[in-house]
């Protein structure tokens, strides 16, 4: 599965949306090199992408919206990119709403210590099924990827996020470290998201609310796009 050479687009140097989130977020250009999707990793996509037709055609998605999966060739070339070109800081993946696993199995087979967030049981049970029958080592986490306190609204152009001190009343004493059941997020290296239409600034905020400095953000944003995004430095709470 050949992928030929892109150019993340620059998009200039975003700040968080949300005033309480003093947060600048530095996007970086990567360039992807060409190169065959390896083996092992094509052998999993074309078992994933059967198993996805499957669960849909025999009706057990209506649950779920039918989506449309991110690049997977795109993907991994940006994952290598980023571990091969000294970007990262260390090696601890994760990826918000992992659905059947792919970009999490693909971190693994790429090297990265990676962890899977999926709410829906049914999909984060897939995507366990799918590491364990190509023994690729990842850890799904069945949860929330909004961490305790945090949530979500609809604002004007899409979905805005609300942080604790946001959703706690005056005066009340509240705890605003972000934490998942299985992992801490100030600890990931590397967050991707492939995020629904209208959430791309809500991701952005979750990512300048629960990392650390140094940490990346790579967002698929469609039609063959891709963003990387590195939290600034000294942006951390004193």
């Amino acid at each position: 599965m050949p992928c030929s050479s892109w150019q993340i687009p620059q998009r200039g140097k975003p700040q968080s949306s949300d005033p309480s989130i003093a947060v600048s977020l530095e996007q970086f250009t990567l360039r992807l090199k060409p190169e065959e999707v390896p083996n092992d990793v094509a052998t999993m996509l074309a078992e994933a992408d059967r198993r996805c037709d499957d669960f849909f055609e025999a009706g057990l998605g209506r649950r779920y919206p039918r989506y449309l999966p991110s690049n997977p060739a795109i993907v991994h070339a940006a994952m290598v990119c980023l571990k091969e070109t000294g970007y990262l800081r260390g090696n601890l993946f994760c990826e918000w709403g992992c659905g059947f696993g792919v970009a999490t199995c693909m971190a693994s087979l790429i090297g990265y210590e990676a962890y899977g967030i999926e709410i829906e049981p049914g999909l984060a049970d897939l995507a366990n099924q799918l590491a364990a029958d190509h023994n690729i080592p990842v850890e799904i986490l069945c949860t929330s990827y909004l961490p305790e306190g945090y949530e979500e609204c609809d604002g004007v152009g899409g979905k805005d996020l609300l942080t604790p001190e946001a959703t706690t009343s005056p005066g009340e004493s509240i705890d605003t470290t972000a934490s998942y059941d299985g992992l801490d997020p100030a600890e990931v290296d590397l967050f991707f998201v492939y995020p629904w239409p209208g959430q791309e600034e809500l991701m952005m905020d979750l990512f300048s609310a629960v990392s650390t400095e140094g940490a990346i953000l790579l967002i698929y944003l469609g039609d063959r796009e891709i963003a990387a995004y590195r939290r600034g430095v000294g942006d951390d709470d004193e």
